[in-house]
């Protein structure tokens, strides 16, 4: 009716005023309108509504644009089309011309209305849609991809160490192969999560999985070249070798590779395939994720071992290389079914003004100033978020190097002369840990909301690796029953850990947005790859046994302070905190 209201006064208005002018009117009360009837029109049945097509059975009026929101402004009417000579026009006489005041139609209107409810869902049937993925069969299609691709992966981070091993006694190849990975991640991880915020997804997902199935062949092939022409040599000779070289610089490139694509997969395309307002849906994606990266960790080291039990290593390398060609295509494939099956969703949130950012970015002769920009870009970005907390606390649980299943550890119990049947039954029960914390992860977010399991797991950890702490002190773990306490708590602390895992990951997932998933991720892969440097160093200083108990202080220290701050940030939230984890149990209020 207000349409039509300012139609009709429009249209009685004379000629010379009309043209050139806009008229704005508002929806007011007092507003009454009095029609002059046409030639041969009837007059409506009582209590008939009132229709346009009543008085202006002949005029038709296009691109005319009305305003209802003032009622006494004028404007200049922009190609405003003349009216015919020949059409009638119904006269509309104004009377008490309303002010510009708002109109409350709750108060001094009544008016007809067809919804008489909103419809509301109940409690399950929202229970229900927040467990539902919003393209379940793209998620599925996601998993066989990341088992697939991780399936590789791990059997290849497993083959490499054994093969550098079994070439030379000493662990300083494995070592510095190690280092330089972990300062390609620190260094390279923002460039490529900032490149791949601005990239579309199928393309960067087709080009990091190229590298990294190029990367691995270049490295397994200086592997075999070493095996068949180097003889015994000093460690010296042996990490100055070009074929050495080359197995550092492919070996840097392949890991960040992987973690590009692990970053990509589990900050962005589960988001978009589980849905961002579904958190029981993504909290139960995320815990499928660690699962098969579990279960691909497990698998990858056990089939290296059983081929290299059974066939020469270089035999089992080139099995290795067979297996990494046939990953490729499949990975491909894989990832377009993932777009198809999920309605093109990956091909979302890529604008072309991108593509100078990705010409810029990928220019070699910047590539310097480009990685200092990006380092830059990306640290001002990771600490404006409003999940920070949540982050550093994953960072911080990088330190814990000493009082977790590693190369410490085992080299702990192996000096104290614990039996390798009980150090291999104590890693067997920590990855069952963390493959049970996984499911435990996702109940929990479905029953307190994912701060508080968040906050549930640091606690766990802490208190469980603070009584590890404690026996190591008080008692000697040569002995059985400490020794048995010592290494269940530390056991038991991996559901926490892996349940923080899971939720932190779903946290940053909900709080950071998806044009920066990639770029925050990265940084927090880079900055948690500085951690772990800075923790082998203090290994490499304190490289006698007799001081891991000033390693186990520092672990404990960094797992408490990720709790406490963690908990501070929970207890005193800010408003975009509230914002951000509206639809969160702990901070929906109870109704009256």
């Amino acid at each position: 009716m207000v349409t039509a209201t300012a139609a009709a006064a429009l249209l009685a208005t004379p000629p010379q005023a009309r043209h050139g002018r806009r008229y704005h009117l508002a929806a007011m009360p007092g507003l009454r309108l009095r029609l002059r009837p046409l030639a041969g029109y009837s007059p409506p049945r009582a209590g008939a509504p009132l229709r346009l097509r009543s008085f202006v059975p002949r005029c038709y009026i296009t691109n005319v644009e009305v305003d209802v929101s003032h009622a006494n402004e004028e404007e200049a009417l922009d190609d405003h089309p003349p009216l015919l000579p020949a059409c009638a026009i119904p006269v509309v006489h104004l009377r008490d011309v309303p002010d510009a005041s708002p109109f409350p139609l709750h108060e001094r209107a009544s008016h007809p209305t067809d919804f008489k409810e909103l419809p509301v869902l109940s409690e399950g049937e929202q229970h229900t849609i927040a467990a539902t993925p919003a393209h379940p069969a793209g998620l599925y299609a996601l998993y066989a991809s990341y088992l697939f691709g991780n399936l590789v992966e791990q059997l290849w981070n497993f083959a490499w160490p054994a093969a550098l091993a079994i070439l030379h006694p000493s662990l300083l190849p494995v070592a510095i192969v190690g280092f330089f990975t972990k300062l390609s991640v620190f260094i390279g991880a923002p460039i490529v999560g900032k490149l791949m915020d601005h990239f579309p997804r199928i393309p960067m997902y087709t080009g990091l999985n190229a590298v990294q199935v190029a990367t691995q062949l270049i490295s397994a092939a200086m592997v075999i070249y070493a095996m068949k022409n180097v003889t015994h040599a000093s460690t010296s000779a042996v990490v100055l070798k070009p074929w050495f070289i080359a197995l550092v610089a492919a070996g840097a490139i392949e890991r960040l590779a992987g973690l590009a694509l692990g970053v990509a997969m589990e900050r962005d395309w589960v988001v978009l395939l589980a849905g961002t307002n579904r958190p029981v849906a993504l909290a139960q994606a995320n815990a499928v994720l660690n699962r098969l990266d579990l279960i691909c960790e497990t698998v990858g080291a056990s089939v290296f071992g059983l081929l290299l039990s059974k066939y020469h290593p270089v035999t089992c390398l080139k099995i290795a290389c067979g297996l990494m060609i046939c990953s490729f295509p499949v990975l491909v494939v894989l990832g377009q079914l993932i777009n198809r099956f999920s309605c093109h969703a990956l091909d979302s949130s890529r604008t072309p003004s991108d593509e100078s950012i990705c010409a810029n970015l990928l220019d070699v002769r910047k590539i310097v100033q480009n990685g200092l920009s990006a380092i830059r870009n990306g640290w001002n970005e990771y600490k404006q978020q409003t999940v920070l907390p949540a982050s550093v606390a994953t960072v911080f649980l990088n330190f814990n190097v000493a009082l977790a299943p590693g190369a410490i550890m085992t080299a702990l119990l192996m000096h104290c002369g614990i039996s390798p049947s009980i150090v291999g039954a104590f890693s067997g029960l920590c990855s069952i840990m963390g493959l049970v914390a996984t499911f435990i992860s996702s109940s929990l977010v479905e029953r307190v909301g994912i701060l508080k399991a968040g906050a549930a797991g640091l606690i766990v950890q802490a208190s469980l690796l603070s009584v590890a702490l404690v026996v190591y002190w008080t008692g000697s773990i040569s002995q059985r029953t400490p020794l048995l306490i010592f290494l269940a708590a530390i056991a038991l602390s991996r559901l926490g850990h892996m349940s923080y895992d899971v939720v932190g990951t779903q946290i940053l997932q909900t709080g950071v947005p998806a044009s920066k998933a990639n770029l925050i991720g990265g940084m927090e892969v880079s900055i948690s790859s500085l951690a772990e440097l800075v923790m082998l160093g203090m290994a490499i200083i304190a490289n006698d046994v007799s001081h891991f108990g000033f390693l186990a202080i520092l672990s404990v220290s960094s797992v408490a302070g990720a709790a406490w701050m963690f908990c501070q940030w929970l207890g005193n939230p800010t408003d975009e905190q509230r914002e951000l984890f509206m639809f969160d149990p702990h901070f929906q209020v109870e109704p009256m």
